[in-house]
């Protein structure tokens, strides 16, 4: 064997070694990246609930809370079932919402008890496709008849906004925001998605009441079970170390689950009507504080979103959809 020979050898098992050596640095980093972009939001205090399985411990230290006031929001829109369901242009059908506000909430902002002190409820009208397919009444609940007579987008917007003066939200002749309210939904779905196609449809602007980033409950939940340290002993427990219980990352948290996953009674009314929908996410919502979680935006809405489907001016082009 030459000697240049050996010194390649000696060359590539040292890379080898090098390597051996970073690839756990570099797992770490990318580890504390992912649960960093996560927990955006959603500050769990210390002594978060203990968990095991589905059975929870409720921690009573409260957190001081920024807002005063939550609007949960859980549309339905029209829907194709297929692989391209997602990128539809879905136009609202339902537009249901619950204010939520605190009933404990002291000087120095510390506060656990939500309730829920008002509802609004309307169906809504479709312009570009105004006939519901058969998949979107049998998955929603919702008749044709029931669309047929109901105000159109904009028209919804206007009462909608009479809502948000009557309860205290923004002041009638400005529309400027009277109190911190932060939108709520279960994924980030709702605003993110079906608001922003249905003002592109409708040829208006996002509202400045609703525009801002939003509180993904189903994030939140999902940060607070990762979060939360395991019942059973281990040594590692024992020398100081607090290890969250796994949830696996594919789980979708769907409603049901969350409230079971939160000890919550099950789900009430029916699934897929918005109205019910949301008054169950609103549970979820008033859950979450008890369990020492500030509630705050975690999710970044954009309102210039744009798919392949998109024309000049509100114009749907059909031959991409």
């Amino acid at each position: 064997m030459s000697t240049r020979t050996l010194q390649d050898y000696i060359l590539i098992g040292l890379t080898a070694a090098l390597l051996l050596c970073v690839r756990p640095v570099w797992r770490r980093i990318l580890s504390c990246e992912r649960k960093r972009e996560l927990t955006a939001g959603i500050t769990p205090l210390r002594g978060t609930p203990e968990i095991s399985g589905t059975e929870y411990h409720t921690d009573r230290r409260r957190a001081k809370q920024q807002y005063d006031a939550f609007l949960v929001l859980d549309v339905e829109g029209t829907c194709e079932d297929g692989p391209k369901a997602f990128d539809y242009p879905n136009e609202i059908i339902e537009w249901p919402v619950c204010l939520l506000r605190w009933k404990d909430k002291n000087e120095e902002g510390f506060a656990e008890g939500l309730e829920i002190v008002s509802e609004f409820r309307s169906f809504v009208r479709p312009t570009w496709k105004p006939q519901l397919s058969e998949f979107c009444t049998q998955l929603t609940g919702i008749a044709q008849e029931q669309v047929d007579g109901a105000p159109t987008f904009t028209e919804l917007l206007d009462s909608f906004r009479e809502f948000l003066e009557a309860t205290g939200l923004i002041d009638p002749v400005t529309g400027r925001r009277l109190v911190r309210y932060c939108w709520c939904s279960d994924g980030p779905f709702d605003i993110r998605d079906f608001v922003v196609k249905q003002c592109f449809i409708s040829k208006i602007a996002m509202p400045a009441w609703i525009t801002g980033d939003v509180l993904d409950i189903r994030k939140a939940v999902h940060m607070l079970l990762d979060a939360a340290p395991s019942e059973r002993p281990t040594a590692d427990e024992r020398s100081g170390r607090q290890y969250s219980f796994p949830i696996p990352r594919r789980m979708t948290l769907t409603i049901p689950r969350q409230l079971s996953a939160l000890g919550l009674a099950p789900f009430q009314g029916r699934q897929h009507s918005g109205i019910d929908d949301t008054r169950n996410i609103a549970r979820i919502l008033s859950e979450l504080p008890k369990r020492g979680v500030k509630l705050e935006p975690n999710t970044r809405i954009n309102p210039r979103k744009r798919w392949h489907w998109m024309g000049k001016r509100g114009k749907v082009l059909e031959d991409y959809v």
